[in-house]
């Protein structure tokens, strides 16, 4: 592995809690590495130790064979050969573009400080833009910039602090397949901080979600949504909700009892036959409810989001149960309608029984 964080924990002097607490995460080289939780679940703590910015008290980080980080021992920021991007992205307003991309790439001879800017201003699509200053420049520009000048002194791990937060959504998600792209090409090896779930699928090759300065998972994305290894994962990634159910065998098979009828186990998740003969609660996506008005069970719209190409209904059963619907948007239902649901489910994601779950409002 490339970057290794062998359980890792960071305290804060002072505070009762650890900030960062038993942390385990490997990247490979060329692999880009995302943390995303909630504010003040520790992950950029994190990040800031792997650049050498927090002392560890326990556990080490280990960069390229070196171990960097221990408890007492650290290899100081700037020989660590790592790159950094933050979300203010720290450009200097009286240098144009070559020079501030140039800035990081200290007694570098003149014409291979030029050769180095160019190169990686093509990297990042901004030909001819040095002599351009950044209040010249869009957001967008600004961020690319940014990271070439973190690309140029070639880093060994490239370091992203919420990069995208200052610009809009939509310039955020594109951004972010850019830089994936950008990071690909160069075979650079990154660890990128977000709180926007779009982000981190559109830009990480493995995720880990944090809390309470715990990392619950660190997985692809496709994993994280439909194998969530904890509670705080189901609810943190997605939209969806818990419902009471419980599970019978059947034959070979098993079957699951929810509010909304009967279904079939199809075997896809490993936990689910820990609950046969008991109750439990089941995690049911947004898009495990299937609008179809000639089904048995119906629901009340309480809360309808539109997504442009489909509406988020939030539905409540006559049971009291709540749950959460992707519907194409030409199903333009009034709040207060009655429609008709049903599960079609293909990852049984199961968790013990809390009580009743709270609606999503």
């Amino acid at each position: 592995m490339f970057l290794t964080v062998q359980d890792l924990t960071v305290q804060y002097r002072g505070r009762e809690r650890p900030a960062v607490q038993s942390v385990s995460l490997a990247l490979k080289a060329g692999e880009i590495g995302v943390l995303i939780g909630p504010s003040g679940c520790g992950k950029t703590t994190l990040l800031r130790a792997v650049a050498g910015l927090e002392p560890v008290a326990s556990g080490r980080i280990q960069l390229a064979g070196e171990w960097v980080s221990q408890a007492g021992q650290s290899v100081a920021p700037e020989h660590r050969r790592m790159g950094m991007v933050f979300q203010d992205y720290a450009l200097f307003p009286h240098l144009d573009v070559a020079r501030n991309v140039a800035f990081g790439l200290g007694q570098t001879p003149k014409a291979q400080r030029a050769e180095r800017v160019a190169e990686v201003l093509a990297l990042v699509g901004l030909n001819g833009s040095e002599r351009r200053y950044p209040h010249e420049l869009s957001g967008g520009q600004q961020q690319r910039v940014a990271l070439a000048r973190a690309l140029a002194p070639q880093p060994r791990l490239l370091l992203l602090d919420e990069p995208f937060s200052n610009l809009d959504v939509e310039l955020r998600e594109r951004l972010a397949h850019e830089v994936r792209a950008i990071l690909k090409r160069s075979g650079t090896t990154a660890l990128f901080v977000t709180h926007d779930q779009l982000e981190a699928f559109a830009i990480g090759d493995a995720i880990g979600v944090m809390h309470d300065g715990r990392l619950h998972q660190w997985d692809d994305a496709y994993n994280l949504y439909h194998r969530p290894a904890t509670r705080f994962v189901a609810d943190f990634i997605g939209h969806g909700v818990f419902t009471p159910a419980s599970l019978q065998q059947v034959g070979d098979q098993l079957v699951v009892h929810t509010p909304l009828g009967e279904f079939t186990d199809p075997g896809h998740h490993p936990r689910s036959g820990g609950f046969v003969g008991g109750d439990f609660d089941l995690l049911l996506r947004a898009d495990d409810i299937v609008h179809d008005d000639h089904a048995p069970v119906k629901a009340e719209i309480v809360r309808k989001a539109f997504r442009g190409s489909e509406f988020l209904y939030t539905l409540r059963l006559r049971s009291g149960e709540t749950v959460m619907a992707h519907v194409p948007s030409h199903h333009d239902h009034k709040v207060g309608e009655w429609i008709g649901i049903r599960a079609e489910v293909d990852h049984i994601v199961t968790f013990e029984r809390h009580g009743p779950a709270p609606a999503p409002f």
